[in-house]
């Protein structure tokens, strides 16, 4: 809140200098004062400082920019009922950079909360209820998603007379030995796992005797995968149903998707021209061959079409895929992973490290063949090896960027990538695209998983 404050402030007084210099009126230093007040009254009416939203997730941001955008539409009306002519420069300027200002903020504060995460400090401490397949598989889910701050520290099991699940500690039992557990790891976070051995009275009893603890209770949903604004609570009979919407595939917000990935890859193209046409000198200048790589890939509902980037192997590289295979570094063979490829160029090594290479990618974007943010276009021979359910990964256009690539690139499993383009497909939105395209930026700068 602090922090929102003194952004919004910064906001403010760069709108009072910009627009009215060294001798604004004592009205505006008025207005300017009351400013960040205001900001942060709308961003507590938006829920935008509930613990639950912050620190994970795109909902944070979303909640503060809609928040900016109902503050702007409250000053107008303000203005307009009042009869005051408010300067629309000022007004232009302040409350656009505030939201800007704010997302950036809590942007950075997010990633030092996180670095402060993975050395164990500020994390909730975690007791998990639930029989012994569920409870492992939400323990896993959890140290995967470290940033989000649950550190398991002990388990109550049904069912199973294991004493440790995934190095976690066995405190007794999910239905009569909760308290007794929480006593013991000092536990102040209760999860339920999806399949638990608790009845639903079991449930409401465990909240009752939780109530004035500290101690938050959290259940897993046995549908996993599903999130955000797809999930609703739907009241029935006093019985909370959990609605799931199903995912929007087409439609007027797709719609949107397509405008937003045609006018921002024309304007990168147009950007970017000059660098571009120096990388393809390059690339022609230090290796036989042509410059752009045509590879066919899959693109939604199985359609193919040619992918371009700018060429990093040999020429002869996928004739020499063959003799290589042996040497594969991926675990599952659905995918060739290899970090010392010899068939890799000098300067496409290089590309790489930076994702250089795929940057004409922006072109099927254009053409309509793909999307800026989306799964990762796999090969035919991929999707011959696919099961049912990865089927799914088809169902929207694939993408120059994604969660694969925010979250590890070459470094991911199969079984992890596949998980990731399912999350993206079942809940895709507006203000995910924007997040992931911004965390693509800092994770080519990190390099990791670049090979």
């Amino acid at each position: 809140m602090a922090l929102d404050m003194a952004l919004a402030t910064a906001a403010g007084l760069v709108a009072l200098l910009a627009r009215f210099g060294e001798d604004p009126t004592r009205i505006y230093w008025l207005l300017t004062v009351l400013f960040p007040f205001g900001f942060v009254a709308s961003v507590a009416v938006a829920r935008g400082y509930e613990q639950r939203f912050l620190g994970t997730g795109s909902e944070e941001y979303r909640r503060v920019t809609d928040a900016g955008i109902r503050y702007l539409a409250l000053a107008a009306f303000l203005a307009y009922g009042f009869k005051y002519d408010l300067a629309r420069g000022y007004v232009l300027l302040a409350f656009p950079l505030a939201i800007v200002l704010v997302l950036l903020g809590r942007y950075g504060a997010r990633q030092w909360l996180h670095r402060a995460r993975r050395q164990g400090r500020m994390s909730h401490k975690v007791l998990v209820l639930g029989r012994e397949r569920s409870a492992a598989e939400l323990i896993r889910q959890l140290r995967v998603e470290s940033h989000a701050g649950f550190d398991v520290v002990g388990a109550c099991i049904d069912g199973s007379p294991a004493e440790v699940v995934e190095g976690v500690p066995v405190l007794g039992s999910a239905v009569h030995d909760v308290l007794k557990a929480l006593d013991v790891c000092g536990a102040d976070t209760v999860a339920v796992g999806a399949w638990s051995p608790l009845t639903q009275q079991q449930l409401r009893k465990l909240s009752w005797q939780l109530e004035g603890t500290g101690v938050a209770l959290v259940v897993a949903p046995s549908l996993t995968d599903v999130a955000g604004p797809r999930i609703h609570i739907r009241p029935v009979s006093g019985l909370p149903l959990l609605h799931v919407e199903q995912p929007e595939l087409t439609g007027a917000r797709r719609l949107v998707k397509r405008l937003f990935d045609t006018s921002a890859s024309l304007i990168a193209l147009v950007l970017l021209a000059p660098a571009l046409l120096g990388v393809a000198i390059a690339v022609k200048v230090t290796s036989t061959g042509p410059v752009l790589f045509r590879q066919e890939r899959v693109g939604r509902a199985g359609s193919t079409f040619k992918m371009w980037k700018f060429r990093s192997m040999r020429v002869t590289a996928e004739r020499e895929l063959a003799d290589l295979l042996a040497q594969n570094e991926a675990r599952d063979g659905v995918l060739f992973k290899m970090r010392n490829d010899p068939r890799v160029t000098p300067l496409g090594e290089r590309l790489r490290r930076f994702s250089v290479d795929e940057v004409p990618q922006l072109v099927n974007v254009l053409r309509g063949q793909m999307s800026l943010v989306g799964p990762r276009p796999p090969l035919a021979t991929e999707v011959a090896q696919y099961e049912t359910d990865v089927h799914r990964r088809l169902l929207v256009k694939p993408g120059l960027t994604g969660l694969w690539q925010i979250s590890g690139r070459s470094d991911l499993s199969w079984e992890e990538a596949v998980r990731l383009d399912l999350h993206y497909v079942e809940n895709w939105t507006l203000a995910l695209d924007l997040m992931i395209i911004w965390q693509t930026v800092f994770a080519v700068l990190k390099r990791k998983g670049a090979y």
